[in-house]
């Protein structure tokens, strides 16, 4: 459909004028061109105008930027917002797994000192786990996971690696009770590892000492001297540690010395504890004789039961001549 007049581009209208227009643009079109190919002065405009037109793009450009370098900025700090979260979650991770790997080396070092002990000492023992501890004002004891079912039997002695922890009062079939040497009810036999004195520790209601107090006064006792079993009364082997004497001082009446001593076992912090399985040998008085007397009406003794004289090796039996018997 053809254009309107008035429609039309001038530039292209019919009439002469139009024409010659046409042909003047086109030859200073090619006139530019070919200045520029020669001599690049509309590269050099460009170049001069770039200078004035360049701050003009760029503060067209400042909402977008400022829009992306926002979203960046919230990106990246909500990226190290998690990363820091991360980080954290990771290190306390870390920190207990490290608390758990030294606990457990702790105690691999507790298993390996009473491994170690029971081969020093070379006894029959078992091994139990403690599940219960109880330092009460009256009574400290503590429960181990060994019972009658595992063959403990009530006395054995109960100790660690460092010294004696006390012995078994009550047996269950898959646990046992122990009273520890600090309960106040009980009472181990001592001796003295410097100069060999004897006497008895009993428990105390401090919980975390022991007392000895009948030492005769003229007694050579000291501070940080070692206590070890004595084996007397037949409950704990001999030479076993005890505790070391922390105090001693003339008891209330002045008629003896008075000593407070510190366990040697980790009453407290013991996992794990060994079953002394070997007693020691009863030492002590003879048992009594069976009574003597004379033989009752009912039942008269033999003959032959009666005792016999000892008699002189000078002493010779009169003959029969000489006594005036008659013989048969």
């Amino acid at each position: 459909m053809p254009l309107a007049r008035e429609e039309s581009s001038p530039l292209f209208a019919g009439t002469a004028a139009g024409t010659l227009r046409l042909i003047f643009y086109l030859a200073m079109a090619m006139v530019l061109m070919v200045l520029d190919h020669r001599n690049g002065w509309l590269w050099r405009m460009r170049y001069a105008t770039s200078i004035v037109i360049e701050p003009v793009y760029r503060l067209a450009s400042l909402p977008s930027e400022g829009l992306r370098a926002a979203s960046v900025a919230f990106a990246d700090r909500r990226m190290l917002t998690d990363q820091n979260q991360q980080l954290r979650e990771d290190l306390l991770l870390a920190n207990a797994k490290l608390n758990r790997m030294q606990a457990v080396a702790q105690q691999n070092q507790r298993l390996k000192e009473l491994l170690d002990t029971q081969r020093s000492l070379n006894l029959r023992v078992q091994m139990a786990r403690v599940i219960g501890i109880d330092f009460g004002a009256y009574s400290h004891r503590m429960m181990i996971n060994a019972g009658a079912r595992d063959g403990v039997k009530t006395g054995q002695p109960v100790i660690d690696s460092h010294g004696v922890m006390g012995q078994v009062i009550d047996v269950l079939p898959n646990s046992s009770t122990v009273m520890l040497v600090t309960d106040p009810d009980h009472a181990i036999p001592v001796v003295d590892a410097r100069t060999g004195l004897r006497t008895v520790a009993y428990g105390s209601r401090a919980g975390d000492q022991l007392t000895l107090p009948n030492i005769p006064i003229a007694q050579d006792v000291q501070v940080g001297d070692k206590l070890l079993t004595s084996g007397l009364g037949g409950r704990f082997p001999e030479g076993f540690p005890v505790g070391e004497i922390r105090s001693v001082a003339p008891s209330a009446t002045g008629m003896f010395l008075e000593a407070h001593a510190i366990p040697s076992a980790d009453l407290d912090r013991t996992d794990e504890v060994l079953i002394l399985h070997d007693l020691a040998e009863p030492a002590g008085p003879p048992p009594p004789s069976p009574s003597a007397g004379p033989p009752s009406d009912e039942a008269p003794a033999p003959a032959s039961s009666a005792p016999k004289v000892p008699l002189p090796s000078s002493f010779k039996p009169a003959s029969p001549a000489s006594t005036g018997v008659p013989q048969t």
